[in-house]
């Protein structure tokens, strides 16, 4: 399978059509079709639909291509650019990614100390809950990912970050339950919660929102999420209470309460163990471990 054919073929779905995709690559509409056509007799699959003035639909062999080749093609372009970089000289990309999280910001902190020394760094942010980031990890498409539970991770190095999350309810400003200072369970047991789909994982042995919560049988958990930002619209809705971490609610309706007995989370940078850093992705880590 080409590497330059899989290109055309995103080119196809993301253009919209063959025409389209070969106007934009620079390549005659023949010279596709015969590439696509070329590539779907390999795979012994149909990938497009072709309707009439050029329109085209993805199968579902298709679809599951389109998945695959963006990983794929990911994957080639973070390796040749590791490569690029793989010198003594302090530029090229970075890539980190990580749940929404006010930790974030130490991140940034010292992407901006590397800044006036070193601009040609450049950072790719990517956000997602643990699992989705540690496949990211494993496939080499990002040099570190920030997590909360680094003990369910052996194949990884890891380093604490200095500041820690609190748990808490997120809520609107108007609400009765506003005017406590903190949040006990029996506050919140008979109200329908939101709660986050990672932080109802069991897998993880120091899971403690689980201990807190109790029994989830006894809970009216009416949505669950993968990242907050969406999930505050459905709060602000007044559709559900959310139990989330601090420094969320950038919404001026809604506002935070922690809970009692209050409940952090600490948080670490993770990085695989065999992994062959480039120069400037090296350098980060120096700064964040000193």
């Amino acid at each position: 399978m080409d590497i330059r054919v899989l290109r055309y073929f995103l080119a196809i779905i993301k253009e919209g059509g063959i025409t389209q995709a070969a106007n934009s690559l620079h390549l005659t509409q023949p010279t596709i079709s015969r590439q696509i056509k070329e590539l779907e007799e390999e795979l012994g699959k149909q990938l497009f639909i072709r309707h009439k003035k050029g329109q085209i639909e993805l199968t579902q062999e298709g679809r599951l291509l389109q998945n695959r080749a963006e990983e794929i093609i990911a994957m080639v372009d973070k390796t040749e650019n590791d490569f690029r970089y793989l010198t003594d000289k302090i530029e090229g990309d970075i890539y980190i990614g990580g749940a929404e999280s006010y930790i974030f910001s130490h991140i940034a902190t010292i992407a901006k100390q590397l800044q006036k020394e070193y601009p040609k760094i450049r950072y790719h942010l990517s956000s997602g809950n643990a699992e989705d980031m540690t496949a990211l990890l494993d496939k080499g498409l990002l040099d570190f990912a920030l997590v909360v539970h680094p003990r369910q991770l052996p194949h990884y190095h890891y380093q604490k970050l200095p500041s820690q999350d609190i748990w808490g309810i997120i809520l609107p400003k108007t609400d009765k339950l506003a005017q406590k200072t903190s949040i006990r369970l029996e506050d919140i047991q008979t109200l329908p919660l939101i709660v986050s789909r990672q932080a109802l994982t069991k897998t993880h042995s120091d899971n403690q929102l689980i201990t807190w919560l109790g029994d989830l049988n006894q809970l009216t958990i009416i949505t669950t999420f993968n990242l907050s930002y969406n999930a505050l619209f459905m709060v602000e809705a007044g559709l559900g209470y959310m139990i989330g971490f601090n420094h969320l609610t950038y919404n001026p309706n809604l506002t935070f309460r922690p809970l009692d007995p209050l409940l952090t989370s600490d948080h670490y940078l993770v990085w695989k163990k065999d992994k062959v850093f480039s120069a400037a992705a090296q350098l980060f880590l120096e700064k964040l471990q000193g």
